[in-house]
């Protein structure tokens, strides 16, 4: 079976729709060149993206579209973090205490690019958030990973202990992120009028689905950004008391509008905007907007989209983590690197691949109410993207050097660089990331 192949198989075998006709890709040369196959599970990712919004075409009765896959351009999207710039400067990616440390016996993986990830970071090391950072790397070096772990966890930081394959096989959240299928689409028991929507067009399949999204970082906003690129009318949320990383937003932004609504302050608003949705992706951990009051009876048919770092069940099911923090802890970062000094991946591939087959699923839970009206929820976590990834055959331990993403695969707009499409067939996204919270929370009036 074709590499990438693979992938969209079980993407689909999981789903329960029948399987696709992957062509061929070219060689991905040095493109996510990895011991791990990274480059399978970037192409099927979004194959399975294109092969999706080709089911949701011949539900509205439009013709497919011939899709293909380019290597160039889905190295240069899943490394947009390393093409992005700003004023013509490469944009800093992590924070100080973001990174691998040196522990008393080992190594851990942090995460504080937000200030109230570092100051619970520092929180847990016992220290204060003025605290500098030459005395908290001092600190880490005489902790044992496993406490740093435990203490992270329990004050809402994010920090886990590096671990090798087989150490993590053995933790029981291991088991629980390897179950289930690869993408997670479960009908609920709300149902919406069936219809056929009378403004999709060819390249724009999604043209008239409302989405709200909720999400932030990479995975979730790749995926609403991906939805936008085939016409869907994206609305972000975002909490007006939180900051966020400014390049970020740039990046995964594009094709999207932007507002600040604190959604549990203000709930009646958003359940204005949620009753006109169709769909509601979401990075919260596991029950968090449940707990806040969210209830699909506001809308009926909705299709909720779900990210989140290790899966819904499982002793971890409610923790924080990132792509890098992911890596570390599943083993993929010793496997990338070695015992004595940790490595990564070329891109942080687990937040791209799951951002593009939550698109995935969310048009397939789209398509199926085409014809149901049910409402569904789609479920991803990086910890299943991670499995899927560590259990793939064709590992290349003697791998080239991971190609730079190409000038070539790049969009030039005023002072900032930022990667094209992944999918080939779209040279640009509909327009450039917004102002951040720079538009109403309310949905145009011109856009059905």
């Amino acid at each position: 079976m074709i590499a990438h192949a693979r992938l969209v198989n079980d993407y689909e075998t999981g789903i329960g729709v029948p399987g696709s006709t992957i062509p061929p890709a070219p060689d991905p040369g040095g493109n996510l060149a990895a011991a791990l196959p990274v480059w399978a599970l970037a192409a099927g990712s979004v194959a399975a993206v294109t092969a999706a919004a080709n089911r949701h075409r011949q539900a509205n009765r439009l013709a497919p579209v011939s899709h293909r896959i380019d290597p160039m351009r889905i190295n240069a999207a899943f490394c947009s973090d390393q093409l992005l710039r700003v004023d013509g400067r490469q944009v800093p990616m992590f924070g100080d205490l973001s990174g691998f440390f040196p522990t008393f016996d080992g190594w851990v993986r942090t995460h504080a690019n937000y200030p109230h990830h570092r100051a619970r970071l520092l929180a847990a090391l016992g220290m204060p958030a003025d605290a500098p950072l030459d005395l908290a790397v001092a600190t880490l070096a005489m902790t044992r990973a496993a406490d740093i772990e435990d203490n992270a966890a329990a004050v809402g930081a994010v920090a886990v202990r590096v671990r090798t394959e087989d150490e993590w096989a053995l933790e029981p959240q291991a088991q629980a992120a390897a179950s289930g299928p690869l993408v997670a689409i479960e009908a609920r028991t709300d149902r919406a009028a069936p219809r056929y929507r009378s403004d999709p067009t060819p390249f724009q399949p999604l043209r008239g689905v409302r989405v709200l999204d909720l999400t932030r970082v990479i995975a979730g906003p790749v995926a609403t950004r991906t939805l936008a690129l085939l016409g869907a009318e994206v609305l972000r949320v975002d909490p007006p008391q939180l900051p966020e990383i400014p390049w970020q937003f740039l990046d995964t932004c594009q094709g999207k509008r932007s507002t600040l609504l604190d959604v549990r302050a203000q709930w009646s608003a958003f359940d204005e905007l949620l009753s006109a949705a169709d769909v509601l992706v979401t990075g919260y951990r596991p029950g968090a907007l449940e707990r806040a009051g969210l209830s699909t009876a506001v809308r009926p048919g909705l299709i909720h989209g779900r990210i989140s770092a290790w899966g819904e069940s499982g002793p971890w099911g409610e923790r924080r983590g990132f792509d890098s923090i992911v890596q570390a802890a599943t083993g993929i970062a010793i496997t990338e690197g070695a015992p004595s000094v940790p490595g990564a991946l070329p891109a942080q591939a687990l937040d791209h691949a799951s951002g593009y087959l939550l698109a995935a699923g969310i048009i397939d839970a789209l398509v199926a109410r085409v014809f149901d009206g049910i409402g569904r929820d789609v479920r991803v976590s990086l910890a299943r993207t991670a499995s899927w990834l560590l259990n793939a055959p064709d590992r290349t331990p003697a791998h080239p050097h991971p190609a730079a993403p190409s000038p070539a695969a790049a969009v030039y707009r005023g002072n900032t660089i930022t990667a094209a499409p992944a999918l080939a067939e779209y040279p640009d996204y509909l327009w450039a990331a917004p102002e951040y919270g720079g538009d109403e929370a309310a949905w145009p009036v011109y856009s059905r």
